[in-house]
């Protein structure tokens, strides 16, 4: 007799099972071969194209390690731009004695890399959830080359991805970790855009207090990266840097110099660019109040999709466009995409293809930018493109599933005319 319609056979079932183990069986596969690369490239087994990525780690992380431990905060350098929790990730090298600073720190975010993978690989099993969100972690992650590595971005990231998934069941410790992780290294704030529970808001409010309050009583000089912040110009790879790569080819009399720890444009109408693009950050807060403000459609997948949203569009209008700026988004994606609901797609796959432009004007090619020719012009416009469009058709979908239409009111039914109104026949 033929199965009925609407039931599986055990063959179907067999094959809809083993498919559904093979996918998370191949995660860790892939996770060991594209780290176990990224490994060798930090260490330095294999040299990998550009500019030393890991200077960074090698010269100023270490130098910061050596400021912190005497009990203040680096007061003296410029370059010295995050909140005070950051203190932490400098100073963690330090659990492993037996490491010098620098391999210490590869092998801590290496393992801080695993823990996500781990994360996303138990969340995504779960009855109504996808394994998507840990294959964009697993294959975005290298597509961003030794540099993710050689930062402690994917620290912060691993501290908002956990806010994330925290925030539909356990509201109070999203807001606790979302305050942590802004203590780290600001943006990850954002994430409590979406959030509907107070109870979210009043722990990352008290968290924040505290921890700030322990920072700043521990060692001084925990709000001085505020000064720092603010005196930072257009660096190369930003959305406003566009301009002056252009201009370069008609007479533009401005210079490129290493400035606040950044390469950056220094010249004639670099202060107006810079201004431009904090308005435009402020139109994007701007857009997400009103979002806030008029957005009635909630579901599991908002609070994510929200928060990627809101990043990807301050990452955008940014004066700074880090090659490691981009692992949060990578982050955010991943956990949007655990919801199989969520309208990131596009976006994400977006995101996905930026980042690899990313690794190629930096470290690959980054030379070429920064002399401006057409390769170096053509990567920035097709990485800054890419995120431009997956900010609008991110920020669109979000619109649409959430702010319900605005429907204009029916029109009145015609009255009927009076008895005393009817014309009377000559």
């Amino acid at each position: 007799m033929a199965p009925r319609h609407g039931t599986r056979t055990g063959r179907d079932h067999v094959k809809t099972t083993g498919t559904r183990r093979s996918s998370p069986a191949w995660l860790p596969v892939v996770w060991c071969l594209t780290r176990l690369l990224l490994l060798l490239f930090v260490l330095k087994v294999y040299v990998f194209p550009g500019p030393d990525v890991t200077s960074d780690v090698h010269v100023i992380y270490q130098g910061w390690y050596d400021v912190l431990r005497t009990g203040t905060f680096p007061l003296e350098d410029v370059t010295w731009q995050y909140p005070p929790a950051a203190a932490l990730a400098i100073l963690s090298p330090g659990l492993l004695p037996f490491l010098d600073y620098a391999t210490a720190f590869f092998v801590l975010v290496c393992v801080t890399d695993l823990a996500v993978l781990a994360l996303m690989t138990y969340a995504g099993r779960r009855p109504g959830r996808s394994l998507r969100g840990a294959w964009v972690w697993v294959v975005g992650v290298p597509l961003l080359g030794p540099t993710v590595y050689a930062r402690y971005d994917v620290m912060v990231t691993a501290v908002a991805m956990a806010a994330l998934l925290a925030g539909a069941r356990h509201p109070r410790a999203m807001g606790a970790l979302a305050a942590f992780g802004a203590l780290l290294k600001v943006w990850p704030a954002m994430l409590l855009l979406a959030a509907r529970r107070r109870s979210a808001w009043v722990s990352a409010l008290v968290t924040g207090i505290a921890v700030t309050g322990v920072c700043a009583l521990a060692m001084p000089g925990a709000f001085a990266f505020l000064t720092f912040q603010r005196d930072r110009g257009t660096e190369v790879e930003s959305l406003g840097a566009l301009v002056f790569h252009v201009a370069r080819h008609f007479g533009w009399q401005g210079e490129v110099k290493l400035n606040y720890g950044s390469i950056e444009f220094l010249g004639p109408y670099v202060s107006e660019v810079s201004t431009g693009a904090l308005f435009l950050t402020g139109a994007a807060f701007g857009w997400l109040v009103l979002w806030r403000l008029l957005a009635r459609r909630f579901e599991e997948h908002t609070l994510a999709d929200a928060a990627f949203v809101a990043v990807l569009m301050f990452t955008t209008t940014s004066r700074v466009i880090s090659p490691q700026y981009m692992v949060w988004l990578v982050g955010l994606a991943a956990v949007s995409l655990y919801f199989p609901g969520s309208r990131m797609r596009l976006p994400v796959v977006l995101v996905l293809v930026a980042c690899f432009v990313t690794v190629l004007e930096f470290p690959f090619y980054f030379a070429n930018v920064v002399a401006s020719d057409s390769l170096g012009l053509t990567l920035m416009f097709l990485r800054n493109g890419l995120l431009v469009a997956a900010a609008l058709i991110a920020a669109r979908a979000l619109w649409r599933a959430t702010v319900p239409p605005v429907t204009p009111p029916a029109p009145a039914p015609p009255q009927q005319a009076r008895a005393d109104e009817t014309p009377v026949s000559s």
